[in-house]
């Protein structure tokens, strides 16, 4: 179990740093934040790759769930900035 809370924190603040390079956000945000966005975002990316695909959620690490993550991350971002009113 502690190895699970582990790679979640560390690929969801890989995920979300990768994302806040994308969407240029990385000089406002800290690791902590890297973290929180990365393991939204896997949630988000998971939930509309099943919608899109119909196939279930995999739990684990692999390219595929990294870019996932990333993507999920990366759409998260764009909505905060939506909300938030920035570009």
């Amino acid at each position: 179990m502690l190895w699970g809370i582990l790679s979640w924190i560390i690929i969801g603040g890989l995920a979300g740093w990768v994302a806040s390079l994308i969407i240029g956000t990385n000089d406002r945000q800290g690791c902590l934040l890297d973290i929180v966005i990365g393991i939204v975002g896997a949630v988000i990316g998971g939930l509309l790759w099943q919608l899109i695909s119909g196939e279930p959620i995999a739990i684990g690490f692999n390219i595929g769930s990294f870019l996932i993550a990333v993507v999920g991350a990366v759409i998260l971002l764009l909505i905060v900035n939506l909300i938030r009113g920035r570009r």
